[in-house]
């Protein structure tokens, strides 16, 4: 079918009684109709043809929606429902799903509620945590389960990327000044150059694949309180196939553009800690290069909305150079709300997307090889497994810094030479420690308070602790008797934040 041949297509999908009589609504895109009615949304190909991608024929129109079924249904199975025809019957008539000849094809979904994608959810400040942590684990599920590319070459891939970004920014001097695209190549190219050795590393370790490749706000949505990612790349793996941190970076930099740095903060936080892979600590040196290449694609592609074009692109400007990294621990005795604060400043501790949060009580789990909130015995808690914490927090903190990026160490650091330690691991960054203070009641009734959180401390702890000789201190004590929000203040203050 050629282009205005859908006409009679798409008045049948937007007809009510094509849909029982269900109101319909429709959606269009650059390559999509979408047709909601009742519980369901039908959704053909447009018979377009861009540089990436060609669906002026049925039969390639069909095969693009056999591929959008494959490749999404492991991410949302409960959505992607079949493959359906719009056929011509014997009268003339269109069907859907009739027993004439196939004059289009489309995918069947189950619909949901449109104003829970997160790109609504946002507009509406309703990403809170519990909602960005789920995100983190739903992400790194989904590449858990994506298949390793061999040979791609990812960093010629990324390479062609920035050229071609180079070359289409150019095409509207008015929004992008041709001296601040030619700032942002230079820069961008000597980010990729110095960073190449860890990517092609990484290819050779299988984390490289077939990813979603689209993982921007509007392609994920909130349903049953769960997050759900759909619309992935379908019509050529090669724009879906990358390391895996850059189909990350495309949904934190998503949030940093909409004003939510702080759910970003969570997602990456989750993320890390879901992969349990340590190299990708190492690979955070790519991720100003991916979040800024990921602000140039969205800047290039929405120059029909100017304001937002600009703001992408004074974006993917600001990513490319990122300020220097430092390292904050917060140590303080059980119940000061050390892990409270230190999720709550990480937003706030840049380079972007914020600070990498170590937390002792969930880095203990993870060397004892259990769930986070199991529960451990009292000898998970002797002397040498807590030195080996603490030893795989101050590494995983110079791996942190190595990499550019900023780091929270959250632990009592009861010790001197616990704090000595950390202290030492910032190298030439900038190293602040804060530990915090309040009363043994205050501190009871947090710990009391806690639900389905990775310490185990409990009130005799408390109580215990107590006696603590803390040895010198001269880490900047904040008084954390208050509010979280109010401990966050003093935090801040004392960072100069």
């Amino acid at each position: 079918m050629s282009a205005p041949s859908q006409q009679a297509v798409l008045d049948f999908l937007a007809a009510p009684s094509t849909h029982g009589g269900a109101p319909v609504t429709r959606v269009d895109t650059h390559a999509a109709s979408v047709f909601l009615a009742g519980a369901r949304a039908i959704k053909i190909k447009r018979a377009v043809r861009f540089p990436f991608l060609d669906f002026t024929t049925l039969d390639k129109r069909k095969a693009a929606c056999e591929a959008e079924l494959a490749v999404n249904r492991p991410y949302a199975p409960a959505l992607y429902k079949r493959l359906l025809a719009v056929t011509r019957e014997a009268d003339g008539a269109l069907a859907l799903g009739g027993q004439g000849d196939p004059v289009e094809w489309a995918v069947e979904m189950a619909r949901f509620d449109e104003t829970a994608t997160l790109d609504r959810l946002a507009a509406r400040d309703a990403i809170g945590d519990a909602v960005a942590d789920a995100l983190g684990r739903a992400v790194a599920a989904a590449h858990a389960r994506a298949a390793p590319v061999e040979g791609f070459g990812f960093a010629d891939v990324l390479a062609a990327i920035v050229s071609q970004n180079d070359a289409e920014l150019r095409e509207t001097p008015t929004l992008f000044p041709p001296d601040d695209v030619t700032a942002l190549t230079q820069a961008t190219r000597g980010a990729l150059d110095r960073v190449r050795p860890l990517l092609d590393t990484r290819e050779r370790d299988g984390l490289v694949r077939r990813c979603h490749g689209d993982l921007h706000l509007g392609n994920i949505a909130l349903i049953d309180n769960a997050p759900v990612l759909f619309d992935a790349i379908e019509f050529d793996d090669r724009f879906a196939t990358a390391d895996l941190l850059y189909d990350l970076a495309f949904l934190l930099m998503d949030l940093i553009e909409c004003g939510r740095a702080g759910a970003a903060t969570v997602v990456l936080n989750r993320y890390l800690t879901e992969s349990g892979r340590e190299s990708d600590l190492d690979a955070l040196a790519a991720l100003p290069l991916f979040l800024s290449v990921r602000a140039a694609i969205r800047a290039k592609v929405s120059t029909e909305r100017q304001a937002q074009a600009r703001d992408y692109f004074a974006l993917a400007r600001r990513l490319i150079a990122p300020p220097q990294p430092r390292l904050v621990a917060v140590g303080g005795l059980s119940g000061t709300g050390k892990s409270v604060l230190a999720r709550a400043l990480a937003a706030h501790v840049p380079p972007l997307p914020g600070a990498v949060v170590l937390r002792s009580d969930v880095e203990r789990k993870r060397l004892c090889g259990v769930a986070e909130t199991e529960r451990l015995p009292p000898d998970a808690y002797g002397a040498e497994t807590t030195a080996r914490v603490y030893a795989a927090i101050a590494d995983k903190a110079r791996r942190v810094l190595a990499a550019g990026h900023s780091a929270i160490a959250d632990a009592v650091y009861a010790r001197a030479e616990e704090r000595d330690a950390i202290r030492t691991a910032a190298g030439a960054a900038a190293f602040h420690g804060l530990f915090l203070a309040a009363g043994l009641d205050t501190r009871v009734g947090r710990i009391g308070a806690r639900q389905a959180d990775a310490s185990d401390a409990d009130a005799n702890v408390a109580r215990q602790q107590e006696r603590y000789d803390l040895g010198r201190l001269d880490w900047t004590t904040v008084d954390a008797a208050d509010t979280p929000g109010a401990t966050l203040t003093l935090a801040r203050a004392a960072l100069g934040l």
